[in-house]
Formats: structure tokens, C-alpha cells, sequence
């Protein structure tokens, strides 16, 4: 029997001022086939944009239930996952939680395949890491700058508890 293959998803996001504008950048590679995706918006925030980073690459994937190892240097994010934060949140209903329209939309996709999670050091010399942050900086450096309607809405602050 042949031996899965791992799709391995680097991604990075960043904001310049936390709000900002801010972009992000992932990078799938599965064999010999690479595809980058990055986006900017006019405001934002960084934790906004290290968690749409993840959610973009898994929602670019093609086939459902795909092996994935997602390597981010976003402790929110991985620790969110790993420490099993984000489904209790999910259990609350995210009440005073930030970020539930892209948590909601995170949960959705992750469980669609098998993902993994690699916390690595930012800015250390890990060449996709590296790389994820410099489309993410020129993302929103370059734009286009589109609208990051959860955060501009004030639904991302977690103290709207109206949409539950």
C-alpha cells in the first residue's frame, strides 16, 4: 500500500500597527508542487491575519480529507488548536472571545481534513517561513487593500454577543 503523502502549509501573517493594515501569506507545497496565496487588508490585525493565512491555504485544498501539517510561527493560533482553546470557545458560543467569524470559518475547513500543527520561531531562518512573511508584507505593502469586513463591523472584538 502505498504511504500518504502530508501537504505541508506554511503560513505567516502581519499587521503594520495592530490595527493596521495588515496581509497575509501561505505557502502549500505537496511534492514537487508549490502554490503561494497571500491578501492585504486596509485594517486589520495581526492574529486576524496568522489565522485567515492558515484558513486561505486550507480552503485552497482541492480533495477533502487531505493529511496536512500546518507550520505557523503564530503561538495564538497553534496553541489555540494544540491546547484545544478554540472548542471550548466553540462550546460558548465564543461569547468574549475575539475573532469568531474567523474561528467559525477556521473549524469549518480544519474539519474537513487532518491537520497538524508546528508552532516554529518567527523570523529565525526558516526559508518558508521567511517567505510566508515576505507575501504577507507585500501583500498589504502592494495591495490591493480590501475590506476586512468581521473586524471593520466590530464583530471581531468578542463583545457583540447579539449575533448568538
Amino acid at each position: 500500500m502505498e504511504e500518504e503523502r502530508e501537504v505541508v502549509l506554511y503560513t505567516d501573517g502581519g499587521a503594520s500597527g495592530n490595527p493596521g493594515k495588515g496581509g497575509y501569506g501561505a505557502i502549500l507545497m505537496y511534492g514537487r508542487h508549490k502554490k503561494e496565496l497571500s491578501g492585504a487588508f486596509r485594517v486589520t490585525t495581526n492574529n486576524r491575519m496568522e489565522l485567515l493565512a492558515v484558513i486561505t491555504g486550507l480552503e485552497a485544498l482541492t480533495k477533502p480529507d487531505q493529511l496536512v501539517c500546518v507550520v505557523s510561527d503564530s503561538k495564538y493560533v497553534v496553541d489555540a488548536v494544540q491546547k484545544g482553546w478554540v472548542f471550548t470557545w466553540e462550546r460558548i458560543k465564543f461569547k468574549k472571545k475575539k475573532n469568531p467569524d474567523l474561528w467559525m470559518r477556521f473549524l469549518k475547513i480544519y474539519r474537513q481534513h487532518r491537520v497538524r500543527f508546528v508552532w516554529v520561531k518567527g523570523h529565525n531562518g526558516n526559508p518558508m517561513n521567511e517567505r510566508a512573511d515576505e507575501l504577507a508584507v507585500s501583500a498589504y505593502q502592494h495591495g490591493p487593500l480590501l475590506a476586512d469586513d468581521g473586524y471593520e463591523s466590530g464583530l471581531a472584538s468578542g463583545e457583540d454577543d447579539a449575533m448568538f
